[in-house]
């Protein structure tokens, strides 16, 4: 729709307004019962009062003009009642407006705002920003800043299951104080999410996760396609991408088109997942479900998708996401052998002349032959104990560790929530050294207070556990 057809489908909007509030204003003098003494009556006691316009405005109406509408909404209905459109044609072709409609058309990149600067610069009447934005929409002038007019897309979904998955990050709400994120993975023509789980990074090692139980349990599909994300440039991707046979697509900056259907899915969990959820500012609502920890976040999610997204027709295809993907029938899985391999990571190192290698601080043992040469370390980033050396592209052994500081890779850090605290045990340290102090501290005043006591001596208790005073030579007192 054009600017000009929004301006003449406001102005039958207004007419229509228009003409409602002529019809509630005529209506007292259309009851028919009335005579026609009767109804001059009521029309002058109508023209005699301000009422209020459509637009709010205390207004007063002649009595010809009532008696006008009358005899409309008598002869001609609602029809009657709607104001003529106006006749006389808007003020165009003026000298200011051609000279912006020219500046425009000659250097379709100017924005209004330029055309006004110009036109101040050049001298004269300098009409309002807004009234050169109407004489460009006028004149249907309004483009984009390069020139060019909106790109027009079409509607696309992939050819059959497991041709296209597309994947992105989507806030989570807060659990146990920390934030979470939900890693998602959808196929393009089922849309099933094949891959979707809360966690507390938006790093490749957590995506990595959720890709590889994605692809045990659906498959591998043809094509992953992602956004410029740190997760999803990093090496490790690329590496398993390749080691799958998996085209890895990257939108183009700013042009975040072919996404549209996984920021779709995240908007639907946001509606109908996430807003019963507890988290966040409105954590406390008692109207939302508590959520204590990630393992329970992820749990009722899984439970929504299999009951509720999954099995409930789509928009667009028409069918349940799981209907479409069983239709598919079912899908080659890898062999857990290779999607182990995948998702390994690597690195080259060159060995040294004591035929070791070092890694993260670690130190391996390899074959003395490898001495001098770059060779490929394969490791799992959770389990740095073992290594798989590979030469030439060929696989050599595995290297022995020597030294083992470090079990897992620094940028593999485990998700998982913090321990609970261990129960405290209610000892303060502190306040039974002060205990103590105080009852030495008491124990020197009352040996001071006895006077026959020589100083620094201190009464022993008796058989009976009475104090026993021995006198001077430690005799019997009697």
């Amino acid at each position: 729709m054009t600017a000009a057809d929004r301006q003449a489908a406001a102005a039958r909007q207004r007419r229509h307004t228009i003409a409602l509030w002529r019809w509630a204003l005529v209506e007292p003098a259309m009851d028919p019962a009335l005579t026609s003494r009767q109804r001059g009556q009521v029309v002058r006691d109508l023209a005699s009062r301000e009422h209020a316009d459509p637009d709010g405005r205390k207004v007063s109406v002649s009595r010809r003009t009532i008696d006008r509408w009358v005899v409309a909404r008598r002869e001609e209905g609602f029809e009657g009642l709607v104001p003529s459109p106006r006749q006389c044609p808007p003020r165009l072709g003026t000298q200011a407006e051609e000279l912006a409609a020219g500046l425009k058309m000659e250097n379709p990149a100017r924005t209004a705002a330029q055309v006004r600067r110009i036109l101040a610069a050049h001298g004269g009447a300098v009409p309002s920003l807004r009234t050169i934005q109407r004489w460009l929409e006028a004149r249907e002038l309004t483009t984009r800043p390069g020139g060019e007019p909106p790109q027009a897309f079409g509607r696309f979904q992939a050819d059959r299951v497991n041709e296209i998955w597309t994947a992105d990050f989507m806030n989570g709400p807060d659990v146990g104080g920390k934030p979470s994120f939900l890693a998602g993975v959808i196929d393009d023509r089922s849309r099933f999410l094949t891959g979707a789980r809360f966690v507390r990074r938006t790093d490749a090692v957590r995506f990595a996760g959720v890709l590889r139980a994605a692809i045990a349990a659906c498959g591998i599909p043809a094509s992953l396609y992602t956004d410029h994300g740190s997760a999803f440039v990093d090496s490790s991707l690329e590496r398993a991408c390749a080691v799958l046979g998996i085209r890895l697509t990257h939108s183009q900056p700013g042009r975040p088109m072919g996404r549209g259907k996984i920021e779709r899915v995240f908007g639907v969990i946001q509606q109908q997942f996430l807003a019963e959820v507890a988290g966040g500012p409105d954590g406390g609502s008692p109207a939302r479900h508590p959520v204590a920890s990630l393992e329970e976040l992820n749990g009722l999610l899984a439970a929504w998708l299999r009951t509720v997204y999954h099995a409930r027709p789509h928009s667009e295809t028409g069918q349940a996401p799981a209907a479409l993907l069983a239709a598919a029938g079912q899908p080659a899985l890898p062999d857990p052998a290779l999607l182990r391999e995948a998702f390994s990571w690597s690195v080259i190192r060159q060995v040294r002349k004591t035929a070791t290698v070092s890694v993260e601080g670690n130190v391996y043992s390899v074959d003395p032959f490898l001495t001098g040469r770059k060779i490929e370390c394969v490791f799992d980033p959770f389990d740095m104990s073992e290594l798989t050396v590979y030469w030439q592209g060929r696989k050599v052994g595995r290297a022995v560790p020597q030294v083992i500081g470090r079990h897992a890779h620094p940028k593999a850090p485990p998700d998982e929530d913090d321990p609970a605290p261990a129960e405290l045990t209610g000892i303060d340290y502190l306040q039974l050294v002060a205990d103590a102090d105080a009852a030495a501290l008491t124990d020197q005043l009352r040996l001071s207070a006895l006077g026959d006591s020589e100083p620094g001596s201190r009464p022993q208790p008796g058989r009976d556990g009475r104090e026993e005073d021995r006198g001077e030579h430690g005799g019997d007192p009697r």
